[in-house]
């Protein structure tokens, strides 16, 4: 990441959801990255990149990492989507107004797509989806994600209660 400008970390809300699409911090940053953490009342990070910080500062203030990681410039396996529908689910059902925060190392492929997949799952569209976190996040997606996107088919997990697959209410 040495010599990489990456922007500053953003929150997405949308409905019920909201999450924080951040950067990979060093454990030099780890200490400003906590306060942008707490600031956002985030509980758990999805890190979907290769470790480049220890974890127990974070724990110790209460905040859960998830250690998904996914090749860079790609989408994720099946197996990460389930996951991280499956924690987005429980998050906002039992925490409301919680926020999740998703990082990669620059904020820009993988965190976003992540985000993408739920904001679809609540019913957006998307090209809206994509549009509206790029308004915050330019530059976000590369063209393999964004087909990715496209061609994604959401279960309709997010939208609405269904208690055969045990979702919840916008």
């Amino acid at each position: 990441m040495a010599g990489m400008i990456c922007p500053a970390p953003v929150e997405i809300t949308y409905r019920n959801m909201r999450f924080l699409i951040a950067h990979n911090p060093t454990n030099a940053s780890l200490n400003k990255f906590l306060q942008e953490l707490k600031k956002n009342g985030v509980t758990t990070i999805v890190r979907v990149c290769e470790a480049t910080y220890n974890t127990a500062i974070l724990e110790k203030e209460g905040i859960q990492v998830l250690d998904w990681p996914f090749d860079d410039g790609t989408p994720p396996s099946s197996q990460i989507v389930e996951k991280w529908l499956n924690l987005v689910k429980m998050k906002f059902r039992e925490n409301p107004g919680c926020c999740i925060a998703v990082h990669c190392v620059c904020g820009l492929g993988r965190g976003p797509v992540l985000v993408a997949l739920a904001l679809i799952e609540g019913g957006m569209k998307y090209e809206d989806a994509v549009q509206f976190i790029r308004q915050k996040r330019r530059g976000a997606f590369n063209s393999k994600q964004l087909l990715y996107l496209e061609n994604y088919r959401p279960k309709m997990c997010l939208r609405f209660r269904n208690t055969r697959n045990n979702c919840f209410l916008q």
